[in-house]
């Protein structure tokens, strides 16, 4: 006799049984980042990843490509305790706040001692806060020149070691070429966090600093800070550039020199692949790079960058979650970013890599460069101060009469009202 009881309990134990025995149940890792300059590589190494992990899925989220946009998307989504959110992308600079916020996962005893020797110093030491570490670095950036090198050669320049000599060189080019659609230099003048990685390099350059880390004071008002500032805003913006550069970010400002519209060009390594490629650039072998000029009697400063993978404290599966992160910094997949984008590893070994040093032979010219690159400092407060001083660049750079001395005052007693949170909750 038909039960219909019965039948009806074993469809549904069939209903359950049957993913697990097609291999249709997997188990889902939701990773945020931005959009990569190699969308093929990703999509490559997702799924190499899944076919070496079978039942785990990769879920990707897009993020905005802006540093300060995707920071307000990431904190939203760790300030709700977001369990769906595995692994992120993280700027250099995060590390310490997201730590001290408990939204990280501290990696070592995944990221060992052992495993950290094989990766570059600097970038290594931006992951870590208060003795742990909570981030792989996946590929580094440190602030460089390009140039226009058949310019050079046709005026009987050589590249400029200083600032100042930059400005003299630019202005002779801008004055024999006569061109009204040419200007001396590019940079990233936007207010956003490219501008404190600009500004850094200028005054670190000039022998001042954004602030006292162990006094925890501001330091913008001091004069070699303000003689910097006053140096790219009368000679730089207000000689060799025009005002457009204060909206640049990366991809506005590399656009103007890769169209054969600017001399001089400051960017992260990853121009040099595109302002060489005759599909994206109208100035492909014509391109000389360098590092950053100093001011007469320093050094050049470079200001480290680069993006780093972090799993989140709230991952429910933080062993799986490691496993992609392992697996999307090993020297493999660092190779193939390399090699399809120009962007620098982290892994030192590649920097002898030989398809590496044919196809991309100016990282290993740069590894001094990544290796003396300067971060900016390690602080979990360190997005209001970069905001206070985003505000202050901003506003100057905008104003030619304005009194800088004036307003670096004002911004370091804004600055030293966060710095003052750190004296009063040293736990922090």
């Amino acid at each position: 006799m038909f039960n219909s009881k019965t039948f009806s309990y074993c469809i549904t134990f069939l209903f359950f049984l049957y993913p697990a025995l097609t291999g249709a149940q997997n188990t889902e890792l939701r990773f945020v980042g931005w959009k990569p300059e190699a969308p093929q590589v990703w999509d490559q190494a997702v799924t190499d990843f899944e076919r070496q992990n079978p039942g785990i899925k990769i879920v990707r989220e897009i993020g905005p490509h802006s540093s300060t946009q995707f920071h307000d998307l990431l904190t939203q989504k760790l300030k709700n305790r977001d369990t769906q959110l595995d692994v992120f992308f993280m700027d250099v600079i995060w590390p310490a706040e997201f730590a001290s916020a408990g939204w990280a996962l501290p990696l070592d005893r995944y990221f060992t001692a052992t495993e950290q020797e094989k990766f570059l110093k600097a970038p290594v030491s931006a992951n870590r806060y208060r003795g742990q570490i909570f981030g792989v670095p996946l590929f580094v950036d440190a602030g460089l020149l390009y140039y226009r090198k058949d310019l050079l050669e046709k005026y009987s320049l050589p590249p400029p070691r200083t600032w100042p000599e930059l400005v003299e060189a630019a202005k002779t080019m801008l004055s024999g070429e006569r061109d009204p659609n040419l200007v001396g230099f590019s940079g990233q003048f936007k207010q956003y966090e490219g501008l404190i990685c600009d500004m850094m390099e200028y005054i670190l350059g000039n022998g001042g600093a954004l602030w006292d880390e162990k006094r925890l004071v501001s330091a913008l008002d001091q004069p070699r800070a303000v003689e910097a500032v006053r140096f790219v805003r009368d000679r730089i913006i207000g000689e060799i550039s025009h005002r457009g550069v204060l909206t640049y970010e990366e991809p506005e400002s590399l656009a103007l020199f890769a169209q054969g519209r600017a001399i001089f060009h400051r960017n992260w390594p990853y121009a040099w692949a595109v302002t060489n490629d005759p599909k994206n650039s109208r100035i492909a072998g014509k391109v000389g790079m360098m590092p950053l000029p100093s001011f007469p009697g320093g050094r050049g400063v470079a200001a480290l960058g680069g993006w780093q993978l972090g799993v989140s404290r709230f991952s429910t599966k933080p062993d799986l979650a490691w496993r992609f992160v392992a697996f999307m910094t090993s020297k493999e997949i660092q190779k193939r970013i390399a090699l399809s984008t120009g962007r620098a590893p982290t892994r030192l070994s590649l920097y002898d890599d030989p398809e590496i040093s044919a196809k991309v032979p100016q990282l290993k010219a740069l590894l001094e460069t990544f290796k003396q690159a300067v971060p900016r400092p390690t602080t979990p407060v360190y997005v209001p101060l970069s905001n206070i001083m985003q505000r202050y660049f901003s506003s100057v750079l905008a104003l030619p009469d304005t009194d800088l001395s004036k307003r670096a005052a004002l911004a370091a007693r804004d600055m030293n009202r966060v710095l003052d949170l750190l004296r009063e909750a040293p736990t922090l």
